[in-house]
């Protein structure tokens, strides 16, 4: 009996720790891992967002594309359930073009405006560009679970089905989604990120650092208006 308690008690304690385990892994080793794990998958576009619009162009279907940030922890959970192979997750998502996005380097920021201090971020789009909604934001790092669900994640996409199926008649109700002309082209345009940044990740080198993550956008776009001496909008100053 106490040799089964003493086992029971190990397995228990080396569970707890595998999650602690899987925190303590440098930033580098993340970000290689998840390349590895969603391309051995082989469901996701990774990277590509010019391949996921000609593919949805092909296909005919809407295109998904996540934006997701690595190493950060929030929305950790909401983000493993969409791209685990869950097969109700999974029937659902095979109706778009999936594309996993976790750097923004090279983005075009004309198209894809959203609140950068969040770590997770979904696009709904057609292939022609057209944005028809998006999903994902956050009131606190530690609040996640609060504010995005995979219930509420799946009735978007229902939702965007339903658009996509009727697309001629609410197209010109959709063209104010898609934001104007940014201030520059691409996250490495910036003044404050230029020759620090490529359009690509380095991922045989430091690929952490070699990416520009979202919450740098933000923080570029503010040094921006006041190295120009222009008013700050207030939904840039006070992102949340």
């Amino acid at each position: 009996m106490k040799r089964l308690i003493v086992l029971t008690l190990a397995a228990t304690w080396l569970t707890s720790m595998a999650p602690l385990a899987a925190q303590h892994k440098d930033r580098n080793t993340l970000v290689r891992d998840d390349r590895t794990r969603i391309l051995d998958d082989g469901f996701w576009i990774y990277n590509d967002i010019d391949r996921g619009l000609k593919q949805a162009q092909s296909t005919g279907k809407p295109l998904l594309v996540i934006f997701r940030c690595i190493p950060c922890e929030a929305c950790a959970q909401l983000d493993e359930q969409v791209v685990e192979n869950n097969p109700a997750v999974r029937k659902a998502l095979s109706r778009f073009v999936c594309v996993r996005q976790v750097y923004t380097n090279g983005v075009d920021l004309s198209r894809f405006q959203f609140d950068y201090d969040q770590s997770w971020a979904a696009f709904f789009l057609n292939g022609d560009g057209t944005i028809y909604g998006r999903y994902g934001t956050r009131s606190h790092q530690s609040e996640s679970a609060d504010d995005v669900s995979l219930p509420g994640f799946l009735a978007t996409m229902q939702e965007v089905l339903d658009l996509h199926a009727r697309y001629d008649q609410v197209k010109p109700g959709l063209a104010a989604k898609t934001g104007g002309e940014f201030v520059v082209p691409v996250p490495e345009a910036f003044p404050s990120l230029k020759d620090r940044y490529s359009d690509n990740l380095n991922y045989d080198g430091e690929v952490a650092k070699s990416c520009i993550h979202c919450h740098q956008i933000g923080d570029a776009l503010r040094e921006w208006y006041r190295s120009e001496a222009k008013p700050i909008p207030t939904q840039v100053l006070y992102p949340y």
